[in-house]
């Protein structure tokens, strides 16, 4: 009886010391919790951190201008069928006439509606006014990617020339073709009325 009392209150001191380490796991999860809850917090003050910042570089910066300049381009009426020389493309940058231009593959958009994107101040406004081809077959967003001289894009390979294909598509199903570069000693085209409203597909 003494034995099993004995072994009772052992029993019951172990379990009351079992019950003490039964009791410290989850004070120390709770502790992990509240680590992992202060390492979120952070995280999430880092990555509005950041997004403040971007907001900073190119959604103030854009603000009024950038409202101004949707404004201004809604109100340009729908430019009329033309080919372009690199000298007459370089004129529709965005700063000096309130019209943006580029080309891909040959073939010139009016992308005047994506100002924010190919503005002066926009991500991509290095395009604006050039042949943006090789920029856009080598995801290379400096000035290595222009070429002052037409650019026939011999020297990419096949996978660069069907990424300027492709992007060539994206640009046709979201702006106006105007149409096309012109080649050193091209002549531009006459186009009617009729071909006017119609996408000029034919690359010579």
């Amino acid at each position: 009886m003494a034995d099993d009392g004995d072994g009772g209150l052992r029993t019951e001191g172990s379990g009351g010391r079992g019950g003490g380490g039964a009791g410290e796991p989850p004070a120390g999860a709770a502790a992990a919790a509240g680590g992992e809850m202060l390492l979120n917090v952070g995280l999430l003050v880092l990555a509005l951190l950041a997004a403040y910042r971007l907001y900073l570089r190119w959604g103030a910066r854009s603000g009024a201008g950038g409202a101004a300049r949707q404004s201004q381009a809604a109100a340009l009426p729908r430019m009329k069928r033309r080919d372009f020389s690199l000298e007459q493309l370089r004129e529709f940058d965005g700063a000096r006439n309130p019209r943006i231009l580029l080309a891909v593959n040959g073939k010139v958009f009016d992308v005047t509606k994506g100002s924010k994107f190919y503005g002066p101040e926009g991500p991509y406004g290095i395009f604006a006014g050039r042949d943006a081809s090789r920029g856009l077959a080598t995801f290379c967003l400096d000035k290595d990617a222009l070429r002052d001289e037409y650019d026939d894009l011999s020297d990419l390979n096949a996978v660069q020339m069907e990424s300027v294909r492709e992007w060539e598509m994206q640009f046709k199903e979201k702006y106006d073709y105007v149409g096309r570069l012109l080649k050193p000693g091209e002549e531009p085209s006459e186009y009617t009325d009729e071909e006017d409203t119609k996408d000029h597909t034919k690359q010579e």
